[in-house]
């Protein structure tokens, strides 16, 4: 996992039109999936692709679950879990993903400074 200045993503991904925000999406679904020590959701890679084919409707699925394995890899680190998994269904639903990103970096971000990564 790598800790991200959430600030410098989101300048990044408005100056780039959107292209680093795919490279966001990408590393978090990954860095979430290693932190949760989950193997059955679908890679960073493979969401990216699911949520083209399926015209955003995967995308909306995978803010859900998002939402359950961050308080995953919460509990996993010893963390207060919290599960946002509602709170980022809608925020996705309205449009608004590159705020489920900013919210899931900074949970990752706790995890990475209170040295509870996955080794």
């Amino acid at each position: 996992m790598t800790e991200r200045n959430i600030v410098t993503s989101i300048i990044l991904t408005i100056v780039t039109c959107g292209i680093y925000g795919i490279y966001w999406f990408i590393v978090l679904t990954d860095d979430v999936k290693k932190a949760a020590d989950d193997q059955e959701f679908s890679s960073g890679a493979l969401a990216f692709v699911l949520t083209l084919v399926t015209c955003g409707i995967y995308g909306i699925y995978w803010a859900y679950k998002m939402g359950q394995l961050t308080a995953k890899a919460q509990e996993k680190h010893g963390l207060p879990v919290t599960d946002n998994s509602v709170l980022y269904l809608i925020l996705d639903i309205f449009g608004l993903s590159i705020v489920v990103y900013a919210l899931v970096q900074v949970e990752l971000n706790k995890m990475v400074t209170n040295n509870t990564t996955v080794a």
